[in-house]
């Protein structure tokens, strides 16, 4: 059987402006949360019954939909919590690559935020494999808005369990704080294996 294994080392400590307490709680119960969840409904898939399948509602529809939603929850967890640090100097290729794809980094910020405010659950920075470009993407749950064939650079967490024990119901803030937090070296690591992958796509 498939098991997503939690990976406790991804937990960042004493980030100047996300204190430890909002990580615990963030990352013991949301993200280990979603883990466990989709181990369950791995546990159960083999032995669903497919031949009742069915688009109003059966046990297989609803665990391959929830699947998709816990997936996605662990997934973009991992990816936000490994993002965070204090290395605030964003390196000039990362720097470059954003804004060549918005225009200038401040206009990159301005829409990042605000994506942020205007959906209820992560704001992402994807780098687009079809077209080579950095893209906004804003999604109100782990599992809507996607575009197809894109690779997450940046996860920043949009739901109140994100902020509310350090911010209460002020997101701007909380966006701000993360944006002094990002990984940068991170960031730089992802950016260049999505650089690599859609160079690979272009080969073909």
């Amino acid at each position: 059987m498939e098991v997503w294994k939690i990976k406790d080392e991804l937990k960042p400590k004493k980030l100047k402006n996300i204190s430890d307490t909002q990580i615990e709680y963030h990352f013991e119960t949301h993200y280990k949360g979603y883990v466990k969840k989709l181990n369950e409904i791995w546990e159960k898939l083999p032995n669903s019954d497919r031949s009742t399948a069915n688009q109003n509602y059966s046990e297989y529809r609803e665990l391959k939909s929830e699947e998709s939603f816990n997936y996605d929850g662990a997934l973009l967890h991992e990816l936000y919590f490994e993002g965070l640090s204090e290395q605030t100097a964003i390196p000039e290729e990362v720097k470059k690559e954003i804004e060549n794809s918005f225009g200038s980094y401040e206009k990159w910020v301005e829409d990042f935020k605000a994506q942020g405010t205007a959906f209820r659950g992560w704001s992402l920075l994807v780098f687009d494999l079809n077209s080579g470009k950095l893209r906004n993407i804003g999604t109100d749950s782990h599992n809507s808005n996607a575009m197809w064939n894109t690779m997450v650079i940046i996860a920043m967490d949009t739901y109140e369990h994100a902020y509310y024990t350090d911010y209460g119901p002020k997101r701007v803030p909380y966006m701000d704080a993360f944006l002094a937090a990002v990984n940068w070296k991170e960031i730089s690591k992802r950016l260049r294996k999505a650089k690599n992958a859609y160079n690979a796509m272009q080969d073909n």
